[in-house]
């Protein structure tokens, strides 16, 4: 009996072993690093904030700058807030002295270059804007490529016409 208690641990480390294809197992993340953003290579996104509207029901906007710091252009194909209904790429533009708004669609930015949205210019309109969000918080914005790679990052949520 005492050398089948002996043996019986050895039998187990022995079957356990064998259940692995013999690669290491890299540990698994925790804390903030479980959340972190998804991130496209050699981009780069800075000054990341919602406003929201000034009258509720209305859109808000979303501004950002992205740099492409990869060797090859990237074509933003989508973007999305969490949380809010719809999320769509427009430009502001001037002509004969009027101010138009449209869709601006799947813009390139080369390598190097910057993208910038900005007030009065390329935004993101964000319509559906949850009631519960206040200035202070924050929301997730997600840009989606042609090729299917994403970015995330931290949006600051603003009141209109500024903190």
């Amino acid at each position: 009996m005492r050398s089948c208690v002996r043996v019986l641990p050895l039998v187990l480390v022995a079957a356990l072993s064998a259940c692995g294809d013999g690669k290491p197992v890299a540990p698994q993340p925790t804390g903030s690093a479980a959340v972190a953003p998804e991130a496209k290579p050699g981009l780069a996104l800075t000054g990341g904030r919602l406003v929201l509207p000034a009258v509720k029901g209305n859109p808000g906007a979303v501004y950002f700058v992205l740099r492409n710091g990869s060797d090859k252009p990237v074509t933003l194909a989508a973007v999305d807030v969490a949380g809010a209904g719809m999320a769509m790429l427009h430009e502001t533009t001037q002509a004969d002295g009027h101010s138009t708004m449209a869709e601006l669609k799947d813009p390139v930015i080369a390598p190097g270059a910057t993208l910038e949205l900005a007030p009065g210019g390329k935004h993101v309109m964000l319509d559906g804007v949850p009631a519960d969000w206040k200035p202070g918080g924050t929301a997730e914005l997600t840009l989606v490529f042609a090729d299917g790679d994403k970015l995330s990052a931290q949006l600051k949520v603003e009141a209109p016409g500024g903190d």
